[in-house]
């Protein structure tokens, strides 16, 4: 009997057309991910602090947050969970990956059957791994929060959602305070970052194109955290496997892989690139395709060996080096009644930074911190913005032009996932010196106005300023507030309530590395 051959495109078009099922595991996996995804969400653009209460925990179990903080159970629960079930952390559990899935959903409405299988491009794949791994050996904060899928969703709900939701949340405050309701309060809205917003923008839309047009692209070739998971799912002990006896090598599967891992001509799939979404066993319409353990006597739906001996020696090269790293380590408003516009305060020149009390210092938050931007969104002070200094890039500094630092909130310590600010109490706050204030003369109102303040030494909540004379040898003369550097712990009260403009007269520089006072 002649054997005919039929491409693909061709069968597919010779195929009765049937309605798009969606399988229960696909179903499931939808249910979670909007689930995972909506309270990651929740917790950048929360303003209060409760929805962080009950779900800080999501933000923890992100991959490089958890590598960062060297959290063992966490890291050695999502190995555990990709080599039972494969990389469904990609899936379920990471934001930016759930966020291109949208958009591929979009994509897949305006072109059914829109994807094709290609091969791995494993040369880039671990390139950029290795790129990752000396990043965070050698404290390349900026390379890292670019490649890092955690922070880049963070950046784009701190940045473009925060924003929205806090529109909506004012006018509700609006509508419910007209109804002498008041439980709702409004919030200021402003951009924390001009590049930080700028990055993920650019973010967005470059990974909104590409998974609109080919699925996971980045998850596949970019994205160190689908690289390692990659490694691990290739030996998943379930996962999708494909019965020859019934495929009819239609190439459904493939032309709705969104990770571009299914090669139905050779009826064989590259676990490594497989995301566990479940899709191809909701397009198979002849069951062919089954999420289950693979025996060992069927290799039809492995790839060649020879390349999983090469990825597995690319991948130990690189885990070595990663262990070892491991181990190396709006406007402001007008306050005076509206009589007169306030002029806005500007951020006075700082020779050292401020960084997060419990950050211990300025090394140790460049080289764990991933800019994800939790502790900026979290702050309910005003107090952090991402910092626009190239070593820096998009990591958290203290500036008082909104807010200070306030002695009783230990949020951003809270609310770190990769443990570049680490936990600390109320007591531990009001200790931490992460820098001291500097007095300068030529802003000070009872100088240039002649006129009494005293702000500063009011508002101190460590009492390391005091009003004196200005002439030792005149009573008369206007006070004049002098600094005691060893109880002052940087809070930036002075700074922030010091009524000079655009300067004010009293700001705080930062310290290297904290102390304890």
């Amino acid at each position: 009997m002649e054997k005919t051959t039929v491409s693909s495109r061709e069968t597919v078009s010779k195929l009765p057309k049937k309605s798009s099922k969606v399988s229960p595991l696909q179903k499931l996996r939808q249910i979670v991910a909007f689930v995972s995804l909506a309270i990651v969400t929740l917790l950048f653009l929360d303003f209060s602090g409760t929805i962080q209460q009950w779900f800080g925990w999501m933000a923890k179990i992100q991959f490089l947050p958890a590598v960062l903080a060297m959290n063992v159970f966490v890291i050695a629960g999502l190995i555990i969970l990709t080599i039972i079930f494969g990389r469904l952390y990609c899936s379920v559990i990471c934001p930016l990956g759930i966020m291109q899935d949208i958009f591929a959903w979009f994509g897949k409405k305006a072109k059914k059957n829109r994807y094709s299988f290609s091969p791995a491009k494993n040369i880039l794949r671990y390139v950029l791994l290795a790129v990752m791994v000396i990043s965070i050996c050698f404290g390349f904060g900026v390379i890292v929060a670019l490649l890092a899928p955690y922070s880049a969703y963070g950046r784009i709900a701190q940045s473009l959602l925060a924003p929205i939701w806090q529109w909506g949340n004012n006018i509700l405050a609006s509508w419910a305070e007209a109804h002498e309701s008041y439980a709702f309060y409004s919030t200021d809205i402003w951009i924390k970052g001009s590049i930080t917003f700028a990055v993920a923008v650019a973010t967005l839309l470059i990974l909104g194109f590409l998974a609109w047009r080919n699925g996971r692209t980045y998850c596949n070739t970019i994205c160190p955290v689908g690289t390692v998971l990659g490694f691990f799912s290739k030996f998943s002990y379930l996962k999708p496997v494909i019965d020859t006896s019934k495929c009819n090598s239609c190439g459904l599967c493939a032309r709705n892989c969104k990770s571009a891992c299914i090669n139905s001509k050779e009826h064989s799939i590259d676990y490594s690139r497989c995301v566990t979404c479940f899709d191809c066993i909701g397009k198979c319409h002849k069951g062919a395709i089954a999420y289950k353990h693979l025996k060992l006597a069927d290799t039809s739906a492995l790839p060649e060996n020879n390349n999983i001996d090469s990825s597995r020696r690319q991948f130990l090269s690189v885990a070595g080096i990663l262990a070892t790293s491991a181990l190396i380590k709006a406007e402001e408003k007008t306050v005076d009644g509206g009589l007169a516009a306030i002029e806005d305060k500007k951020i006075p020149l700082r020779r050292t930074k401020i960084v997060p009390p419990g950050a211990l210092s300025i090394n140790n938050l460049a080289s764990h911190c991933t800019a994800c931007q939790l502790c900026v969104a979290s702050c309910p002070n005003g107090v952090l913005r991402p910092s626009t200094d190239i070593d820096s890039l998009m990591q958290p500094e203290s500036s008082y032009e909104r807010g200070y630092c306030r002695p009783e909130c230990t949020r951003c310590s809270e609310v770190c996932p990769t443990g570049a600010i680490k936990l600390i109490d109320e007591a531990d706050k009001s200790s931490i010196q992460i820098g001291h204030a500097v007095w300068v003369k030529a802003n000070c109102i009872p100088l240039t106005d002649g006129v009494e303040c005293g702000n500063c030494a009011r508002h101190c909540p460590t009492g390391a300023i005091t009003m004196v004379s200005s002439d030792k040898d005149n009573d008369e003369a206007p006070k004049i507030p002098v600094v005691n550097t060893e109880a002052c712990i940087g809070c930036g009260a002075c700074e922030n309530l010091c009524p000079a403009r655009p300067f004010s007269a009293i700001y705080v520089e930062g310290h290297e590395t904290h102390r304890i006072i």
